[in-house]
């Protein structure tokens, strides 16, 4: 089975990718393997903050991280299927908001949800997004145990 998104006429949030963020009301799995990836936030490898107090580029370093764990079982950013954002200050919603409509910009937004929220792990974090992604069969690669 194909991916199937779904916005039905009559609600809110009109045609996918109408705020610049391709999303839908509902997305429904194709086949493949799914995978739910803890939450990622701006960390590098040795967990320092990347991107100091910008939330853009907070953002981009968290889908960095993101990609990079799909990336080793075969997938990509575009295999999410359901995205939850977790962020600390309203204002810098709209920044967040831009980056993923531009790392995800595709006609198979995921299904959104937008959480503001008193903090994070650690001071400093602006943005942590969780994902499911499913990776289809023909692409998935079995992590090494």
């Amino acid at each position: 089975m194909d991916r199937v998104n779904h916005q039905p006429p009559d609600m809110w949030g009109g045609p996918p990718g109408q705020d610049g963020f391709p999303f839908h009301q509902a997305v429904v799995e194709p086949a493949g393997r799914r995978v739910h990836v803890t939450g990622q936030v701006a960390w590098d490898a040795d967990m320092n903050i990347v991107g100091g107090h910008d939330p853009a580029a907070q953002t981009h370093a968290t889908l960095d991280n993101i990609a990079q764990v799909l990336d080793g079982l075969g997938g990509s950013l575009d295999d999410i299927v359901n995205m939850t954002t977790y962020y600390v200050n309203q204002d810098d919603y709209p920044a967040i908001t831009e980056v993923r409509a531009a790392r995800l910009a595709n006609e198979f937004g995921p299904a959104t949800t937008g959480i503001r929220v008193a903090g994070l792990v650690v001071p400093g974090l602006l943005v942590e997004i969780a994902v499911i992604a499913v990776i289809p069969e023909a692409r998935f690669q079995a992590p090494d145990r």
